[in-house]
């Protein structure tokens, strides 16, 4: 492959040089630039922002008064098809707006990013610079140290608190650094090595495009370099007059949160943001939006985000009814002794097979080893042996055989086994032998699953009466369910007793079980294994199984970032997934010259052929490297061991500090003095990502910062960021890797070619080879691993593309009925959906009388046209003829709603309006009930008008959200049980994809009738002015939210706006319009539920809470 490589680009050229050939001339002009910027005074440099943004904004001009025209003429006609026309053209307006103001932030390029570098420059000069105070600079002192004023003077000083590390300002963009800042414009990822100043170089891009004023996020890793990175930048952009803010400083909902995202500027989590994109769509007012629109995003550490992350979804969930009830606990006895009797008799056979091995027996040992490799991968015993000359290569000549002609022969390898483990794949299946065994003697069906087809066909053949032979089918049914969970449960025990290791996937910290991420080393937090998983952990840990949990809104990052308009992103370590990164994102990898050579000594690895070989030899060179005076990063891929290596170094009394992910609170401590002359630090993947260790002049002549690695991790990437840790601009450093042939990756992936050189060297204990050959043996094992992820990844992405297709429509439905603007469009197509669905069943059935009894249920009106016409017309013509009827009935309907409110309206408004800031007006199809909270001074001026539209949003968002909420928990089962398709030679992803379909149609069917019959029959009780009742203040602080029920919009919304207030609001009163008498707290009423109808009596007293969530209404008997 290097020399194909080679070969391409003599012909082809090089691709990171072209790169960079290309972004010059932009980077040459931008020098240009910079004795004009340099000549200005403070005040002119300053200036440039607003003279940038008014050329933003002229550019502009044209288009966004057209489209303020466009939104006048919306909001005065009353042509549906008029208005869904103009939407369409805003749509497309708002495209060119964004072409245009790219161009000109291409032209202005140069210049800012000149302004920027002059900026930088300045503050490093100059301790303090002087400026004519604006109105910013003084609000800016009220909070900021750095900014003092003096009469009409401000004062910029160029040292601040950078989320509490002091730091003085000394860091001047070189040229590669305007060469990333150029590609990241551009919406490309810039691979920049460690020391290279990726901070500093996403300064030009930002200031660039935050000068749009649609808002710039800059995303990272963790909280600790959000809130660090975002202060120690800050005084940078606020110089000019931009904004900035950190969304991890603040609380989820909170009006803090909102004015952060308002920033011209915002930093944050890749979590938060994703997790605030789905608050948003679980949203019931505009006023609880903290985004918003996904405008322009630079990503940093991008491959740790958008390829690592990747593989995991964000989820909200909630509680299940009864999600506490398991058979976790119930199982696990059964789990703990099936994995117990494998292990001894695995391990009786393992002797048994080296024997045989010893003898000369090779064919039948070879065979015994293999049944112990899948029954016991993990085995120490057994991944010492097969590090013996010859061992390996006998278990794989084995393999072959009994894999060859599509595994015929290895049921006879598994007929002894319970259950066998598939590796590499992280699978186990359990084997008849193993369901036998827990079955038991006394109940053999436990596991067995009953054929769901024969089982009906055997009722049916009965003749049994209709009730008997439903009771029979739902028993049946019933236990199909039951055992498919016990199947499911038992599956994962397995999993997590075979495959999962406490201090490797996870850690088991305050009685919780938490997942290390395997590329980072760093704990998980709010992470839980899907599919119960996490819960079978938590049972073979003895600690708290939390109760299961059903989505109510769901995203990956993947299709959460793909959402912004720009996208780009840098890493140091991106270019080994630039095909994943073109290939889901269309993000192409621009290698970044660095500012000096690179002097770090890059050595080839070490083999051995044992760990225990292997950790001797690290911790010999360790205390070789510290006595000479030189710092040490010991790189390991998981707690165990970096705990190991501790020890040994104790042992040896060699002061070192561990870092890992039990200990990441002291994070920022031992990277502090991990740069010190002889350190030692021990660390997980965790030193590997935003970790600067910075050397001291003595430590550079002892030779710089050596890099011990002791395993190679399973993606390159993570070996390339902890070298990194070592020559960060020009200093002096080397980076050496020990491998065993027992490692993880060896083991699994490693080429047969190794184990066979290592073989006929005759190498004794102890002995290494170093080669470039066994480097680039390692290399395409790993190589093989990526693929193997990407696929994962891949299949993860394609079952998400399904949800997300399905997502973004009901995410914009709800996004129109929120706002209200073009809600009426959407109930216009509804109502024609409506329309054609009743219109074509019946059409079909040539059924005239259904027909009208469909009007009658979803629109209350008669059918417009008689049983002649509906025979002769076409379904298109019928259809036609009832959308108008239904659209001009509706129309009607909401005025006579708005005529017979206005009166009630009227009064409180002119003799209570100080007051009552909004009124709440139920409304009742007759089944379910429905409070609607409007703002009384709009419901007064539009002659009740605003109530109408307040009524038709309350009820699309609360349809929507509960059918939404129900087809996730549909969507969630069909993910599992497609899964199945695999033992009929199916492909899962295309059944998924068909039956998503068919449940998705279905539920927007359901959607629009449900909507489309509550509101043609809606009706406000009726009501006289004098059965008002003495307002009663409502305590927001006390309102519970719940997905589950439909509490009117301001109930819903008000315990997270509450969660932002930080200052005393006036006190507003909301009044209820009752239609009925108050009622004593012992008096006996009969409440509804609005969704489901169900009734019950019961005192006032115990209704009372329920009618204030908004879950129940009280009806006259």
């Amino acid at each position: 492959m290097s020399l194909l490589n080679s070969v391409l680009k003599v012909f082809v050229g090089d691709k990171s040089k072209q790169d960079v050939k290309a972004i010059m001339p932009v980077v040459n002009k931008i020098k240009t630039f910079e004795a004009a910027i340099a000549a200005l005074s403070n005040d002119a440099l300053r200036a440039k922002t607003q003279e940038f943004k008014s050329t933003l904004a002229a550019a502009c001009k044209s288009l966004e008064d057209r489209i303020a025209e466009l939104y006048l003429e919306a909001d005065s006609t009353e042509d549906i098809d008029r208005k869904e026309d103009i939407y369409l053209e805003i749509d497309g307006l708002r495209d060119d707006v964004y072409a245009k103001t790219q161009d000109v932030l291409d032209a202005i390029l140069p210049e800012a990013f000149s302004v920027i570098k002059e900026t930088a420059k300045r503050f490093v000069n100059n301790a303090q610079i002087e400026v004519t105070a604006s109105t910013f600079d003084r609000e800016l002192s009220g909070t900021k140290d750095y900014v003092t004023l003096n009469d009409e003077k401000a004062f910029w000083a160029n040292s601040w608190d950078a989320a509490g590390k002091p730091i003085t300002w000394d860091m001047v963009h070189y040229d590669v650094q305007l060469i990333g800042g150029v590609a990241m414009h551009q919406g490309k990822i810039a691979e920049m090595h460690t020391g290279e100043g990726k901070t500093l170089v996403a300064t030009l891009p930002v200031y660039l495009n935050a000068l749009t004023g649609k808002g710039v996020h800059l995303v990272t890793v963790n909280d600790y370099l959000a809130k660090r990175d975002s202060a120690w930048m800050a005084p940078i952009f606020q110089f000019h007059g931009l904004t900035i803010d950190c969304i991890d400083y603040h609380k989820p909902n909170s009006q803090e949160r909102k004015n952060a995202y308002n920033s011209d500027i915002t930093y944050g989590t890749n979590n938060e943001f994703g997790f605030d994109y789905l608050r948003d769509n679980m949203a019931n007012t505009p006023d609880d939006l903290v985004q918003r629109a996904p405008h322009y995003a630079i990503v940093d550490e991008i491959d740790s985000v958008l390829i690592d992350d990747a593989r995991t979804p964000l989820i909200i969930s909630g509680p299940i009814p009864q999600g506490d009830r398991h058979e976790f606990m119930e199982l696990k006895p059964k789990v703990e002794d099936i994995v117990s009797i494998q292990r001894k008799y695995l391990t009786t056979v393992l002797v048994e097979a080296k024997k045989l091995i010893a003898s000369g027996d090779t064919k039948e040992g070879g065979f015994l080893l293999l049944r112990v490799f899948r029954g016991i991968p993990k085995n120490k015993a057994l991944i010492k042996f097969l590090s013996e000359e010859g061992i390996k290569q006998l278990l794989q000549k084995t393999e072959n055989f009994y894999m060859q002609d599509n595994n015929r022969e290895m049921p006879k390898v598994d007929e002894e086994l319970y259950y066998v483990i598939d590796e590499k794949n992280n699978q186990i299946e359990l084997s008849d032998k193993g369901v036998e065994y827990l079955s038991g003697k006394d109940n053999p069906d436990f596991f067995v699953m009953p054929e769901i087809g024969m089982e009906i066909s055997k009722i049916e053949t009965q003749n049994l009466a209709a009730e008997k032979e439903a009771e029979l089918k739902e028993e049946l049914f019933r236990e199909f369910g039951i055992k498919s969970e016990r199947i499911h449960t038992l599956n994962q025990l397995l999993k997590a007793y075979a495959l999962f290791e406490k201090d490797i996937q996870y850690v088991v910290m305050e009685n919780k079980v938490m997942i290390v991420d395997e590329q980072t080393g760093r704990i998980m937090d709010g992470r839980r294994y899907s599919d119960g998983l996490h819960q079978a952990i938590e049972a073979k840990e003895n600690v708290k199984i939390e109760a299961a949990t059903q989505t109510f809104a769901t995203v990956t990052l993947q299709n959460y970032f793909r959402m912004y308009r720009k996208l780009s992103g840098m890493t140091g370590t991106a270019i080994t997934e630039a095909g994943e990164f073109w290939e889901i994102y269309k993000l192409d990898v621009i290698e970044i010259p660095t500012n000096r050579p690179i002097a770090r000594d890059d050595r080839e690895d070490l083999v051995y052929k044992t760990k225990r070989e292997k950790y001797n030899a690290v911790i010999d060179e360790v205390t070789n490297l510290s006595k000479a005076g030189r710092p040490v990063l010991i790189g390991t891929t998981n707690v165990e061991i970096s705990e190991l290596l501790g020890k040994m170094l104790s042992i040896r009394k060699i002061p070192h500090n561990v870092l890992n992910a039990k200990l990441h609170k002291k994070e920022a401590d031992i990277v502090a003095e991990a740069g010190q002359p002889g350190q030692v630090t021990i660390a997980t993947n965790m030193a590997g990502r935003g970790t600067d260790i910075k050397l001291s002049e003595e430590v550079k002549a002892a030779g710089g910062l050596a890099i011990v690695g002791t395993e190679r991790h399973d993606s390159r990437r993570v070996d390339r960021q902890l070298r990194g840790r070592a020559g960060r601009q020009g200093d002096p450093g080397s980076s050496q890797f020990y491998v065993s042939l027992e490692d993880n990756l060896m083991r699994l992936f490693g080429s047969e070619r190794i184990a066979k050189m290592m073989d006929r060297m005759g190498l004794e204990e102890g002995e290494v080879i170093q080669h470039s050959m066994i480097s680039k043996s390692i290399e395409r094992a790993q190589k093989k691993v990526e693929e193997n992820q990407f696929g994962v990844r891949k299949r993860l992405l394609e079952y998400d593309d399904v949800m997300n297709s399905q997502r973004e429509v009901v995410y914009k439905r709800r996004y129109n009925a929120l706002f209200g603007e073009r809600l009426r469009v959407d109930l216009a197509n509804m109502i024609y959906d409506t329309s054609e669905i009743i219109t074509e069943g019946n059409k079909a059935n040539n059924d005239y009388k259904n027909f009208e009894f469909e009007l009658i249920r979803y629109f209350s009106m008669s059918a417009p046209v008689s049983a002649d016409e509906f025979a002769s017309k076409t379904t298109q013509e019928i259809a036609g003829t009832v959308y108008k009827t239904a659209f001009q009935h509706y129309l009607s309907k909401m005025e006579r709603n708005a005529e017979l409110a206005f009166p009630v309206i009227q009064n409180v408004y002119e003799t209570q309006r100080d007051k009552f800031k909004r009124i709440v007006v139920p409304f009742t199809d007759g089944v379910k009930s429905l409070q609607v909270v409007t703002d009384l001074e709009k419901a007064y001026q539009t002659n009740g008008k605003q109530l109408v539209t307040d009524f038709e949003k309350n009820i699309s968002l609360a349809i929507i959200d509960d059918a939404w909420k129900t087809h996730l928990r549909k969507m969630d089962e069909l993910k599992q049980s497609v899964q199945l398709a695999v033992h009929e030679q199916k492909d899962p992803l295309l059944i998924y994809k068909f039956e998503s379909f068919e449940l998705f149609k279905a539920m927007i069917d359901q959607v629009n009738k449900d909507v489309i019959s509550f509101l043609f029959k809606g009706e406000i009780p009726q009501e006289t002015a004098n059965t008002i009742q003495e307002a009663k203040s409502r305590r927001r602080e006390n309102t519970q939210t719940s997905k589950e029920n439909i509490p009117n919009l301001d109930e819903r919304s008000a315990q997270s706006r509450a969660a932002g207030n930080t200052q005393r609001q006036p006190q507003t009163v909301e009044t209820i319009v009752r239609d009925q008498p108050k009622i004593g707290r012992n008096d006996r009423v009969t409440i509804k539920h609005v969704m489901s109808g169900e009734n019950k009596t019961v005192k006032y007293k115990q209704a009372e809470p329920l009618i204030a969530k908004g879950e129940w209404v009280i009806v006259n008997e």
